[in-house]
This record gives C-alpha cells, sequence and structure tokens, in this order.
C-alpha cells in the first residue's frame, strides 16, 4: 500500500518509524515536507507544501497514493483532508469542518455539551474586559485559552493575574476561553476513529512545563511515558463510553463525522474524569511513547478508520515493555529559538537498541545535521521497566552534543520509583 504522510516533526518520524517496524516498506512510504531525520527512513519530499489542498491531492495522484495520513493540525484546518477525499483517496485525518473540534476550543465545548461528555465550567470572551470578570468568577489558578490554532501554546495556566492577562491580550483575536481550574492527574488518550466507531490505543503522559518540577512556561511538550500504572482498572473503557463514543456520534449527527485521531485530553479530578480539550491528530510527544509500544500493524489500523472499517471487533496490541520520551529542546525555547547549530553524538546515541531518536526540527547541510527550530530531537526509550527505560533515555540524550540546548531531567521519575 502505497503511504502519503503529512508533516515534519517528531510526531511525523514516530508514526513513519511505526509504519516500519510493523510491516510498511521503506519502499511504499513517502513524507512531505519530512526533515533530516525522517529522510534517513523514508523518501521525502521537501518542496511538497503539506498545507495546499490542491498541491497534495495533485501529488498523491501522480503518485498513486492509496493511505495519507495528516500529522499536524494545519493541514486538517486548511482542508486538504477534503481535496484528497474528493478525488477518492483514503485519508486518516478529519474534514476541514470536523477539525473545528480541535480548531475551536468553544466549538468543542458545544459539541461536549450536547454529547453529555463530563469537562469544567468555562466562558467565551472577546475582550479584555469580559476576560477579567470570567476570571474573577472562577477565581485562581487562571486558566485562559485561545479559542483557536496556537501551536500548543495558546494555554496558561497561573496565579499571577497580569501574566494571565498579557496572555489573554496575545491571543484577543482568536479569541478566549476562561476555565475553572481542574486539580488531579493529567492522562492523554488516543482513540483511532471512522465515523462511527472509536477504538482506543494505549494512556500516555506527557509534561508541559519547561523545567524540572513543572516550573517555568508551557510548551508543546517536553517528554512522555506510557503506559500509566497508577490509572485504575477500566479506565480505558470508562472514557471510551463516556467521552469518546459521544463525542463522535454527535459529530456524525453534526454532520460532520469525524475520521482520524481523537486525542483526549484529560484530567482525573476528585468528581471523576474531565475532558481538558480535544486534538484532531497524534499529540506530540504522546504519540512517540504510544506508538513506539504498539505491535499491531499501524498502516491496516489507519486505512480502515479512513475506509469506515472499524468495527467492535477491532483491537490494538502493545508491548507488555514500557516507553518514555525526553525531548531535546533549542536555546530558549519556548520563548525564543536559537539560530541554526550543528548537532553531533546522534550515531553514538542510537547505538543503544533501546533507543530511537525521532527528529523534530532538523535540516541537512552537507554532512552536518542542523537544529532548526525549538524543539529539536524526542529521544525514546523502551525497557521491562521506567527505571531502565530512564537510565537508557538519559544516557543516550547525554551523548547528544547541541550548543545551549537544554531537556528535563524528571520524565518519569514518579513512576519509575
Amino acid at each position: 500500500m502505497k503511504i502519503l504522510v503529512l508533516g515534519a516533526g517528531a510526531r511525523e518520524h514516530a508514526i513513519v518509524k511505526a509504519l516500519l517496524r510493523t510491516g510498511t516498506s521503506k519502499d511504499d512510504l513517502i513524507v512531505a515536507p519530512g526533515n533530516a531525520g525522517i529522510a534517513l527512513d523514508a523518501h521525502c519530499e521537501p518542496k511538497l507544501n503539506p498545507n495546499a489542498p490542491l498541491d497534495v491531492a495533485k501529488f498523491a495522484l501522480e503518485h498513486r497514493i492509496e493511505l495519507t495520513i495528516i500529522g499536524p493540525e494545519a493541514p486538517l484546518v486548511a482542508g486538504v483532508s477534503d481535496a484528497l477525499r474528493s478525488e477518492g483517496i483514503a485519508v486518516f485525518g478529519p474534514s476541514q469542518a470536523a477539525a473545528a473540534l480541535e480548531g475551536s476550543k468553544s466549538f468543542a465545548k458545544e459539541v461536549m455539551a450536547a454529547a453529555g461528555v463530563p469537562t469544567g465550567m468555562a466562558r467565551e470572551c472577546s475582550t479584555i474586559e469580559e476576560v477579567e470578570d470570567a476570571m474573577d468568577e472562577f477565581g485562581t489558578p487562571y486558566v485562559i485559552k485561545a479559542d483557536g490554532l496556537a501551536a500548543g501554546k495558546g494555554v496558561i495556566v497561573t496565579n499571577d493575574r497580569d501574566a494571565a492577562i498579557e496572555h489573554a491580550k496575545k491571543f484577543i483575536d482568536l479569541g478566549i476561553l476562561v476555565e475553572e481550574f481542574l486539580a488531579g492527574q493529567e492522562v492523554s488518550l488516543f482513540f483511532v476513529a471512522d465515523g462511527k466507531t472509536v477504538v482506543p490505543l494505549s494512556p500516555a503522559q506527557d509534561f508541559k512545563r519547561a523545567y524540572d518540577n513543572d516550573e517555568g512556561p508551557n510548551t508543546g511538550g517536553m517528554g512522555a511515558y506510557s503506559p500509566l500504572p497508577w490509572l485504575p482498572e477500566g479506565f480505558v473503557e470508562e472514557v471510551q463510553e463516556l467521552v469518546a463514543q459521544p463525542t463522535i456520534d454527535e459529530m456524525a449527527n453534526l454532520g460532520t463525522p469525524f475520521i482520524g485521531l481523537l486525542y483526549c485530553g484529560l484530567i482525573v479530578t476528585e468528581r471523576g474524569i474531565r475532558v481538558i480539550e480535544f486534538n484532531a491528530r497524534f499529540g506530540d510527544p504522546e504519540t512517540q511513547v504510544v506508538l513506539r509500544r504498539m505491535t499491531s500493524p499501524l498502516a491496516s489500523l489507519l486505512y480502515k478508520a479512513a475506509t469506515g472499517q472499524l468495527n467492535g471487533a477491532t483491537t490494538t496490541d502493545f508491548s507488555h515493555d514500557v516507553a518514555i520520551t525526553v525531548v531535546l529542546a533549542s536555546e530558549g525555547y519556548p520563548d525564543t529559538s536559537a539560530p541554526n547549530r550543528p548537532i553531533t553524538g546522534l550515531a553514538e546515541a542510537e547505538s543503544d537498541d533501546h533507543i530511537e531518536i525521532c527528529h523534530a526540527a532538523t535540516a541537512a547541510s552537507g554532512d552536518e545535521i542542523l537544529a532548526t527550530g525549538g524543539r529539536v530531537l524526542s529521544v525514546v526509550a523502551i525497557d521491562h521497566t521506567f527505571a531502565h527505560a530512564r537510565h537508557h533515555a538519559y544516557e543516550a540524550i547525554e551523548k547528544i552534543i547541541l550548543e545551549g540546548s537544554h531537556y528535563r531531567k524528571d520524565i518519569a521519575a514518579k513512576v519509575a520509583g
């Protein structure tokens, strides 16, 4: 099966590695635009703009693509999946209309309300005065969210009123949601959906703050681990029944069937499970650990979803091993990004059989690999225990040299004991 993967980050690299690991041939894979690391594993088309619907559809037809997997949110919101489907090409990724589940936080709240999905209270605000009023209503900590896409940087949770208001001012043109603060452990749970049916993957937890002990600003994610040994038995089934299936049903009722990856950002509170947010695609960096443990053929699962062939008998298999990923970030991330700098030590780091490295923001320059963005690499480790996986991950990341780079040293520390 000829497969096109759209995207250029560590999430897409993890998808490529999982496809290859579970049976897809390298000759059947094309990635656009890709990056320096992905180019080592699959053919890349760096000149193809993944956000241009007509260009992508034309390319897919010319190359007889049978399945397109859309990684980031931007192509979804641009309507790339619609253009491909209009040409009869199977797509794993929701339509432009269905992608509003991620593209608009207020739309997601409306869907949850109609479907009876448990979530926190929220107020939509279009002026700073409304934001301040809502902040007074809900109290501290303040939870301020941009209503539209903000590249993983649209949320702030803080006790600092001035910082909350400044964040709201930054994104006020997108619209703002002020929400009640929900206390508890956060869980990321992915569901593969075909418009009618959902199939769960394995839960993960990510680390949003830039620095150890959950300090510093929010980021796109500095690490993750899977599975979550502290979750109660039946958790996944409960989320499927209370959250995922009702959401998919409501999207179908609205005439916008959701086909692709429903990312449920959850929090386990004293009052039960609550939804923090939905995304309409694989999360980063959780994808790196969830797919590293997957043993079922990924291409087959995503093709079934894209073609409406999931059913109650569809299941996914995962290794009993655990996985963690540690993100190596550029100097200044997430506030600024350092200029392009060379990375060395990658071969030494990946010489350990327990390690795979997913490239997020890299480019080749002659024989050199350059860091080109904020989150540069995801170092993924798998082993029988979290203690062993952490040992491999941190031993590997210490071999990588990138001037000014930083990473968290406490990923999965609490579950490692």
